[in-house]
């Protein structure tokens, strides 16, 4: 039997890699009240069964540190709902659809995390990354810089990785963190991946605005841009120490 698409909630939830008894737990341990929520409760939430109330969704939110329009996407009935590993070709439209398809992304990331471009400044996206970071050792996540971060809070994000891991370090014999930036004016790219999926930012749908469009990609494909990015990063100046990162944005250091 297939199994059917994954929610949000859910993968959330399976990112921390927590029992639905650790997550219930997790969210009793913010409330400053008993929330009388138990581990069935939790399971009808992800499994779309039940809609979550304002009250516990506030608390989901503050456990998982993910905003109420990427947890709940799917229970609103969102244009893109929560896709499963290694699902086809799909377009995402508006913003809080390819927002929340691009969390799903590092979420998802077990072994590599593969990011691209020079503009992110979605705090909640950011911090997703340096959680996923944070919460597996092990996983492999390469930066590759399309010129100097265009803003602050992607400069304090690449900021808060190397603080996070050391790049000269070796978990196991191999390096975790690499960040680069391509300075001979190639065209930006725009595109988050992991050995399971992938999202592309295209042209937007709505107007001049270019980030509220995506393509998400299957497994097969998402292995080819992981394999990108590698090949990018391989060709560029390397931007691995703090100073670095400062010189880079233009900060004094």
């Amino acid at each position: 039997m297939k199994s059917g698409p994954v929610s949000s909630l859910r993968r959330a939830r399976q990112s921390k890699n927590w029992t639905l008894e650790q997550a219930v737990a997790a969210i009793d341990e913010v409330s400053e009240e008993p929330t009388g929520l138990t581990p069935s409760l939790l399971s009808a939430w992800e499994r779309l069964k039940i809609r979550t109330s304002a009250r516990y969704r506030t608390l989901c939110c503050k456990v998982y540190k993910l905003p109420a329009e990427v947890l709940f996407a799917d229970q609103d009935g969102g244009d893109s709902p929560a896709f499963p590993p290694g699902a086809g070709l799909r377009l995402v439209h508006p913003y809080p659809a390819l927002f929340a398809a691009m969390i799903e992304v590092v979420q998802g990331a077990r072994q590599a995390l593969v990011i691209t471009g020079s503009r992110s400044r979605e705090s909640a996206y950011l911090d997703s990354i340096v959680q996923a970071l944070a919460d597996r050792p092990t996983l492999v996540h390469h930066r590759v810089l399309y010129g100097p971060p265009r803003n602050r809070v992607l400069t304090d994000h690449l900021l808060a990785l190397i603080r996070l891991r050391d790049p000269s370090e070796r978990t196991g014999g191999v390096k975790t963190l690499h960040i680069g930036v391509v300075e001979d004016d190639q065209p930006e790219r725009f595109f988050v991946a992991s050995e399971r999926e992938a999202v592309i930012v295209v042209p937007s749908l709505s107007g001049v605005d270019p980030f509220d469009t995506g393509i998400v990609l299957g497994e097969d494909d998402a292995g080819r841009l992981v394999q990108h990015a590698r090949e990018a990063y391989a060709g560029s100046r390397r931007v691995e120490t703090a100073a670095t990162v400062r010189r880079l944005a233009g900060l004094d250091d």
